[in-house]
């Protein structure tokens, strides 16, 4: 049975302080429509910005180190940390809210996301009688980064289910792992209580970069790393403000603060994970193995995976059932393109990146009409059709989920730097493939590469222009 969209009954607030900013900040959730998603708005500026959480918005701030924390940016307006709240509105299943603040961070609160949780549940969620989005793994997707020892694969499955490890190679919290395999048994009770948390020895550098300023001893799990002599602990309780005593303590862990979890930083950890691949702003099915994660990595593999549903979506739009290696068949690409019979000369779209890269096909039968009179005794296919084939696989190119094709059309304004390499004849298959190389909203500049057998055996560069039909 299909699940609904849903959202929050009424309005509730929570206030606090952001973690690294400092900043006081009232936080806000409100009911939002069916397809709406979950959106930041600041309140506290003229105009009232929003900023969808989407990862086309995560942004690099240069204040705060994006493996601390995830930033979203949208013109010249900012919100950071936002993974706690992200992960809370993913593990109740909440797909369309208002998130208003009143500053540019969230409350750190206890370092979990179970305030939010708390918060939004005392709110209610109602089912808005439309039917969830899904991005649907049909294979296995792999990302890796060597240089920081972080490793995901998707699987397929039915469900959203995630896999993690995490090993920070030092001896005071060694190698964890955890698991989630259905958000609605295990998310509120398991994971939503897991604390942010971070080692002693990077306390203090945290502090000079200027960050953590809201950040105190109930807000983080600090792991004892190295031992600080009474001289050092007062130097550090002065630049986090801290008045009361702090001891190093016999359990590892400052202050011997209770854990929640045995492996309550892998259970944070997965927290995170959830937040930050919410960014990809649909629901997901599939199984998530994730080795030594952070959040730079997050957000790469969440754009892998955003990349792979903005190509689903595309695909449903135009084609009814889904067809291994093929992206649009025929029939899909008679949908989008006007061209017909003599001159549609792309028979399938098998790879789709929307707005940087499409690979079509073209099958050439010595059946194609143009073999009758161009070199009959000895047809080859005249080469302004290998460009013109290359250009249509180029306006395909051009698509993306919020254009409406039925009344666009491409317009190619010139070409450059074409070569005809070799000739094409009866029976080659052309794979041509199209790189954007500038997107000016209604102007493009493309590259086009056609190869016969792995061969090269066109190329050009191509300005087009998208129209009003």
């Amino acid at each position: 049975m299909t699940k609904k969209q849903r959202t929050i009954k009424r309005p509730v607030s929570l206030q606090g302080r952001g973690i690294h900013t400092g900043n006081d900040t009232k936080i806000t959730f409100k009911p939002a429509p069916p397809n709406y998603g979950r959106v930041f708005v600041r309140v506290d500026l003229e105009e009232k910005p929003e900023i969808p959480a989407l990862v086309e918005y995560v942004v690099q701030n240069d204040k705060i180190d994006s493996s601390r924390g995830t930033s979203l940016q949208k013109g010249d307006v900012q919100v950071h940390t936002v993974e706690h709240v992200l992960a809370a509105l993913v593990g109740l299943e909440i797909d369309n809210v208002i998130i208003e603040l009143n500053a540019n961070e969230p409350p750190i609160v206890d370092g979990s996301a179970m305030p939010f949780v708390n918060k939004l549940l005392e709110a209610g969620i109602e089912e808005q009688g439309v039917d969830k989005e899904y991005l649907v793994i049909e294979e296995p997707v792999n990302f890796k980064n060597e240089r920081r020892g972080v490793e995901f694969v998707a699987l397929p499955t039915d469900a959203y289910r995630i896999t993690l490890m995490i090993d920070y190679k030092n001896p005071a919290l060694g190698s964890q792992h955890t698991g989630l395999f259905s958000l609605e048994e295990e998310f509120i009770t398991e994971f939503a209580p897991a604390r942010t948390f971070c080692f002693l020895h990077e306390i203090e550098a945290l502090a000079d970069q200027g960050l953590i300023k809201g950040g105190d001893i109930d807000s983080a799990v600090v792991i004892v790393d190295r031992p600080l002599n009474k001289e050092e602990i007062e130097r550090l309780k002065k630049k986090l403000g801290v008045d009361d005593d702090v001891e190093l303590g016999a359990s590892g862990i400052l202050n011997n603060k209770a854990l929640r979890f045995r492996n309550e930083p892998a259970r944070h950890k997965l927290l995170d994970l959830i937040g930050d691949l919410a960014l990809t702003g649909v629901n997901i099915k599939s199984q998530i193995l994730a080795a030594r994660p952070g959040h730079q990595s997050n957000i790469e593999f969440a754009r892998i995976l955003r990349n792979i549903y903005k190509k689903q979506k595309l695909t449903r739009k135009f084609q009814d059932i889904s067809k291994k290696g093929i992206v649009f068949d025929i029939d899909a690409i008679k949908k989008i393109l006007p061209h017909r019979y003599p001159f549609l000369l792309v028979d399938a779209i098998i790879e789709l990146e929307p707005e940087k890269r499409a690979v079509g096909i073209k099958n050439v039968t010595v059946n194609e009409p143009f073999f009758q009179g161009h070199f009959p005794q000895r047809p080859v296919m005249p080469g302004v059709l290998i460009v013109e084939a290359m250009a249509q696989v180029g306006g395909i190119l051009l698509l993306n989920e919020r254009v409406d094709v039925e009344n666009k059309l491409v317009y190619f304004m010139g070409m450059d730097n074409v070569r005809f390499r070799k000739v094409v004849q009866p029976g080659d298959q052309l794979v041509m493939e199209l790189e954007m190389l500038k997107n000016r909203r209604t102007t493009f500049k493309m590259a086009g590469k056609a190869y016969v057998r792995g061969e090269l055996v066109c190329e050009a560069e191509m300005m087009a222009a998208v129209v009003d039909n």
